[in-house]
Formats: C-alpha cells, structure tokens, sequence
C-alpha cells in the first residue's frame, strides 16, 4: 500500500475493524517514511462466474440493465429496480461466497422481481428457467395464482385473529 501522501510504498497498521456485519475491514496505517496516518478499507470483491468461464466483477448496474428489459413497458420506477439489485448483492455478501455462477445471479433476482412485478417476472424467468414451451407457462402461471391466493387466505386469517383478540366483552 502506497502512502497517499509521500507514495512511500511501506505502512504499518495501527489498528483494524470490521464494518458491514464483517464484510468490510477499515485499517488504520502509519507511513513508514513520513509517519503520517491513512486509513484503507478492504471489502470482499463478488466475482460472477460466467458461462464460457470468463470471471468479472459482480454488478449492479448489469443486474438493473437486465431487469430493466424485463421490467419495460410495465411502470417499474428506477429506484425500484436499484433497490432489487442492492437486496440480490447483500443476498450474496451474506453468504460469504467470493465467486457466484452468473446462472445464481439469475435465479436470485427472481424471487424480489416476482414481488415486484409477476409479468416482467414470467418475462425473465422464461429466460433463466429455460422455459421451451406454452406449457412451461401455463405451469408457472398456476404456480403464482396458488401462491397468491394462498397469502390472501393468510392474510385473511390473520386480519380475523386480530380482530378477534381485540374484541372485548362487557359483562353486566
């Protein structure tokens, strides 16, 4: 490490933490030539593993840009979108892996794009689920009405028992 204000090349650390839930290490240096002090931070690099091998850097402008084709026509605001391709990074900083198969970045974004939007969903799950035929469709169409109705009868029940545990009785 470099010394940002003499370039000298040698430092010491004086003292590390760790920041993020422990994904970021912030240290405090001392340049070993002019004894002043800078701190560096380390953060683990996501990398995507492509398909023919190639590895990049994981990022969430690539995730907007595939999400937004998906996404187009339907009235799914830019922030949304960013804030889907934050939760799909912190999905994957959380499980402590430093290489993701692209094909994972795929079916990640699928669960917050499906409660955001079910037709831009179908649309990009048709691609990362390699759907081949009509039938393919019909079977994930039916798959989110059941979940669908499946959260209303949930959702229903718990109204019901909220109801019901606030209801108080005057007796005479």
């Amino acid at each position: 490490m470099h010394c940002p204000f003499c370039r000298h090349a040698d430092s010491r650390v004086v003292d590390s933490r760790t920041a993020d839930e422990g994904t970021v290490i912030r240290r405090r240096r001392q340049c070993l030539g002019c004894e002043r002090r800078f701190t560096t931070v380390e953060q683990l690099t996501l990398a995507v593993v492509k398909r023919s091998g190639v590895t990049e850097p994981f990022s969430r402008e690539k995730v907007v840009a595939g999400v937004r084709r998906a996404c187009q026509g339907r009235g799914v605001s830019e922030d949304s979108l960013a804030r889907l391709a934050q939760r799909v990074e912190e999905h994957f900083r959380a499980s402590g892996s430093a290489e993701i198969p692209s094909r994972e970045v795929g079916l990640a974004i699928l669960s917050p794009l499906r409660e955001l939007d079910e037709v831009a969903y179908l649309r990009f799950a048709s691609v990362y689920r390699d759907f081949e035929s009509l039938d393919d469709f019909e079977n994930e169409i039916a798959t989110l009405r059941a979940d669908r109705e499946r959260a209303e009868r949930h959702r229903d029940e718990n109204e019901g028992q909220e109801q019901d545990s606030t209801l108080t009785v005057a007796e005479p």
